[in-house]
């Protein structure tokens, strides 16, 4: 099956209603800085050589963690070896545990239950000789990598993002307000586990060395032919035209007050940097008035939308990586930025969706 993806421009300005999707500003340049979050270039990493090299082995049912240099156990803190290999090559198989910290919780857990279904393992989220065996057989143990930060880097630009809808539709763009959640966003990080590992860091600063995870690039791989939105799981999944699952992703979905929709639905369009219209008729939260915020990473909807055919629907990025599936949407499904980029570039247009 061929599915088209259609950018943007065929989704109405009139979108109003959920999370009040409007459009996009210059589809074709936006794509590339929606893409990069998700896919940066090869600017700023380690050599492919260094960046394969594994530092973490699992033997005698051990899993055993060589930190780099400058790098102590005393930085890690209660992030357990194990526990970081595991999140780092979840993120690489696309069963996203969200942010990487270190410390695990309920979206790792979930991404190891889907890594586990997917690859014919024993059901649950435990932590067992099987499930590290696949891991380190699938992903390697390349847990670590470098990046010296850039000149592009430094230069931004970064914004001072206002909470109010007034003060931010009288920007630009809502782009990144610092070096370090823009570096930490590229990287799959958790911001104060990036600082953690780099305490003396200058994030700002072009030349800056950098210590960060061997992250994954998203790619999926062919096409997704269908998704689920579990409802009662926070999770969004995507098959293949076989029935297989290829990805898995913590998902922030609707409340009781505000729930998602229910049933089955197409995906109508893509539209990577996408504005954000706020309108205060037929709404139960928000400021009173009309409000158009222009696109960027914090965006209300972060950096990709991906529309679906019930009108002011659709999934889409956040500003708050740290939240996914940690708390309830508006209706609409969340997902964190690089995230809702990945299964953007793997959808077109008639994918179907079904809330479960």
């Amino acid at each position: 099956m061929t599915h088209h993806r259609l950018l943007a421009p065929l989704v109405a300005a009139s979108m109003l209603a959920a999370c009040g999707f409007q459009g996009a500003d210059s589809p074709e340049a936006d794509s590339d800085r929606a893409e990069s979050a998700a896919q940066p270039g090869s600017d700023g990493y380690d050599d492919p050589r260094t960046a394969s090299q594994e530092e973490a082995r699992f033997a005698n049912g051990k899993v055993e963690l060589t930190l780099p240099d400058g790098v102590t156990d005393e930085m890690m803190g209660e992030r357990t070896p194990t526990m970081l290999a595991v999140q780092v090559m979840l993120d690489r198989s696309r069963h996203s545990p969200g942010v990487i910290d270190g410390r695990g919780g309920g979206n790792t857990d979930r991404a190891i239950r889907y890594y586990r279904e997917a690859h014919g393992l024993s059901g649950g989220s435990e932590v067992d000789q099987a499930l590290l065996e696949s891991l380190f057989e699938n992903e390697r143990g390349d847990v670590f990598r470098t990046y010296t930060v850039t000149e592009a880097d430094a230069q931004g630009p970064f914004y001072d993002v206002p909470e109010s809808f007034a003060a931010m539709s009288d920007l630009e763009k809502l782009g990144y307000e610092t070096p370090l959640e823009m570096l930490a966003e590229r990287f799959h990080m958790d911001q104060d586990f990036l600082r953690a590992l780099n305490p003396d860091a200058d994030f700002g600063k072009a030349g800056t060395k950098l210590v960060i995870v061997s992250h994954g690039n998203g790619a999926i791989d062919g096409e997704i032919a269908r998704i689920e939105v579990r409802k009662g799981d926070d999770s969004l999944v995507a098959f293949d035209e076989a029935g297989d699952i290829v990805a898995s992703y913590p998902a922030t979905i609707g409340s009781s007050r505000f729930p998602s929709p229910s049933g089955t639905m197409d995906v109508l369009a893509v539209a990577p940097e996408p504005n954000y219209t706020f309108t205060s008729e037929g709404r139960e939260w928000g400021p009173e008035g009309t409000y158009i915020l222009p696109p960027g990473p914090n965006n209300p909807v972060g950096g990709t939308w991906i529309d679906l055919a019930k009108e002011g629907y659709g999934i889409h990025g956040s500003p708050d990586p740290q939240l996914i599936a940690k708390s309830n949407s508006h209706g609409c499904v969340r997902l964190t930025n690089w995230d809702a980029a990945a299964l953007a570039k793997a959808v077109g247009q008639g994918v179907t969706v079904e809330f479960v």
